[in-house]
């Protein structure tokens, strides 16, 4: 008898080669759900509802600083951490950029 261990990869070859995109899965279009549930993301952190939070969250640490009641390197912190989330855009676009131009 024969072991089927030694077939499965010729199987395996002889799949790759018929079926080129499916083995190496080029094709975009494959990759829906997980390119639904990132731009999901993306509006969520971006939306209106996380800017609200973020302008009062700028806000509150700006006054807890300016009354002595926040460490300045921690509120520093949160409000670079807001530039970067809402200019993520922005500095993706400047990187791609300049790896473009180089």
């Amino acid at each position: 008898m024969r072991p089927l261990t030694r077939s499965v990869p010729r199987l395996a070859l002889l799949a790759a080669l018929v079926f080129p995109t499916s083995a190496y899965a080029q094709d975009p279009s494959g990759s829906g759900p997980i390119v639904s549930a990132l731009a999901w993301m993306q509006n969520t952190l971006l939306g209106s509802v996380a800017t609200a939070v973020a302008v009062m969250a700028v806000a509150a640490v700006g006054f807890m600083m300016l009354t002595g009641r926040m460490n300045w390197r921690f509120g520093a912190t949160v409000i670079i951490g807001c530039f970067i989330l809402f200019g993520a855009a922005s500095i993706v676009g400047g990187i791609q950029s300049a790896a473009a131009a180089g």
